[in-house]
């Protein structure tokens, strides 16, 4: 007999998990630096700062999270329409 609360639990579990790897990729945080720039970055895609010769340069730091976003939102939603993906699990498409 087919239990549709099964699914249901199982779908929690994997939105559950989902969550603590966004959670996890929040804490890792990547730096790099060429030059006179540098850049300061979480593993969930999140910029942290920008900096050109010291200064910090915030107009620019928001404009490239910014894209960032909208990008995750495009590439989550030609997820969906290909037929899945983790998109609405991970807090995409939206």
């Amino acid at each position: 007999m087919f239990n549709p609360l099964k699914g249901m639990g199982e779908l929690n579990e994997l939105r559950k998990q989902a969550m603590q790897l966004q959670n996890a990729l929040k804490q890792i945080v990547i730096f790099e630096e060429k030059g006179r720039a540098s850049v300061e970055m979480t593993a969930d895609m999140k910029i942290k700062s920008v900096k050109v010769s010291g200064e910090e340069m915030n107009d620019l730091r928001d404009c490239l999270n910014d894209a960032i976003e909208k990008s995750q939102k495009k590439a989550a939603s030609k997820m969906q329409e290909m037929g899945g993906g983790l998109g609405g699990l991970l807090g995409g498409g939206k």
